[in-house]
């Protein structure tokens, strides 16, 4: 487990467009603005300018995801009338709705901060700019549209201006499922024996009442070794299983008619130690090399972001502590490496969400090493967690292993300063 920490107070910037270049997601519908009755303005109707980002247009079923609702023009008019009817600095709160549809429907509440500058008697409102969250429930496509917003003035006493809007997509996100863990995997009490000798074999984590079958392996071929138990409401099952091809140099342990990496176990190296009398004049020399294990080490247990503006938000940089992967197992099992991180807590209990965290892996197979290293995507890592690197389940297997990532925490604009903190997970299986 490492620690994560980031602070909010740092200076960093987002590129502008190009002067002349439409953003892209921009839109322009019509809007009909009613002013507050105190105001005694009417209507205005007119088009509104909008643009609704997202901070991750790629999310897994489960994540966080943050919406940004900027309207850049509105028909919307200073309430304050009268002589001296100036809208002050920093009197201006917005609120709007964000419209969803598509794999996922309904709307998301956004707000923004209190922050304008001074408009004159009759002019129009400034651009204003609202943020919010939601949860992805469903895979596949959504469409974001901008809604209906209110523009409330606190200045002399409270009105509210109304903008009834129904926008066309101005953003678009598509949601993929998070992979299934497979647990399953097998114990040999001992990893070598002769022809015909039986061998203790416990297979764990598979659904309790499971049919499981128990097999000898020869590369990625089966052989004729085979026994079938049923799975406890534990869902371990233990047999014996006598090895009598000499040609088997691992076991294996899987539901259905076929092992697979979704429905089998990774594995278990075997010898088959072959006690045949040598011919007359002749000496039988047998050396044995036992299998090791699979382990990891990780450099450093602390990981410090860099800081990010308050106000403005933005992406704090890091990278996680490096891991090394040593793989002496000897048999033709891969292996697997996961993350996953809690929600960062700050001052008061403010919480930013773990989904809002995303790595980069990388990952580098030792020289002599046996399997090629594969990183695992780049993406959100979150608390349901995310793959770092694996290797395959196909012989040869075996080495050692070195795992690095650079990180991101994704800070919504306005969140109160200070340090944050969480905690990553790495499970290697």
């Amino acid at each position: 487990m490492a620690a994560l920490v980031a602070t909010t107070g740092g200076g960093l910037g987002a590129p502008a467009a190009a002067e002349g270049e439409t953003p892209p997601g921009q839109v322009e519908f019509p809007t009909q603005c009613l002013a507050p009755q105190e105001a005694g303005l009417p209507p205005a109707d007119g088009p509104t300018t909008a643009r609704i980002t997202v901070d991750d247009p790629a999310p897994r079923v489960g994540d966080t995801v943050t919406v940004t609702y900027q309207v850049i023009r509105t028909p919307a008019r200073n309430p304050v009338g009268g002589a001296g009817g100036e809208l002050p600095a920093d009197v201006l709160t917005p609120t709007g709705r964000i419209l969803l549809a598509g794999a996922q429907s309904g709307e998301v509440t956004v707000v923004g901060a209190k922050r304008n500058d001074p408009v004159p008697a009759g002019a129009p409102l400034p651009s204003v700019t609202m943020t919010g969250t939601f949860t992805v429930t469903a895979p596949g496509g959504t469409t974001l549209a901008p809604g209906p917003y209110t523009l409330h003035t606190g200045h002399l006493v409270d009105l509210d201006t109304t903008c009834t809007a129904a926008g066309p997509v101005s953003a678009r996100l598509t949601a993929t499922e998070l992979p299934t863990a497979n647990l399953r995997s097998v114990f040999l009490a001992t990893a070598h024996g002769r022809p015909g000798a039986e061998v203790r074999v416990t297979a764990a984590g598979f659904p309790p009442g499971a049919a499981v079958t128990v097999a000898g392996r020869a590369g990625a071929a089966e052989t004729a070794d085979r026994v079938s138990a049923t799975a406890d409401d534990l869902g371990t099952a233990v047999v014996q299983l006598p090895v009598t091809d000499r040609t088997t140099t691992a076991v294996v342990a899987y539901e259905g008619a076929a092992w697979s990496a979704r429905q089998g176990s990774g594995p278990a190296a075997y010898t088959v130690v072959d006690a045949a009398p040598p011919a007359s004049a002749t000496q039988k020399v047998t050396a044995t090399v036992e299998p090791g294990a699979l382990g990891m080490t990780q450099a450093g247990r602390d990981i410090t972001l860099g800081t990010v503006p308050y106000g403005d938000g933005g992406a704090a940089p890091g990278r996680i502590g490096t891991v090394t992967v040593t793989d002496a197992r000897g048999g033709p099992a891969g292996w697997s490496l996961t993350g996953k991180v809690t929600d960062f807590t700050g001052p008061g209990g403010i919480r930013i969400p773990g989904a809002s965290l995303s790595w980069t892996p990388s990952c580098t197979a030792a020289p002599g090493s046996r399997s090629p290293c594969t990183p695992g995507s780049a993406g959100v890592v979150g608390p349901e967690g995310a793959l770092l690197a694996s290797t395959p389940d196909t012989p040869p297997a075996g080495g050692t292993f070195t795992i690095d990532a650079t990180v991101t925490l994704h800070v919504p604009p306005y969140t109160p300063p200070g340090s944050y903190t969480a905690v990553l997970t790495l499970t290697l299986s």
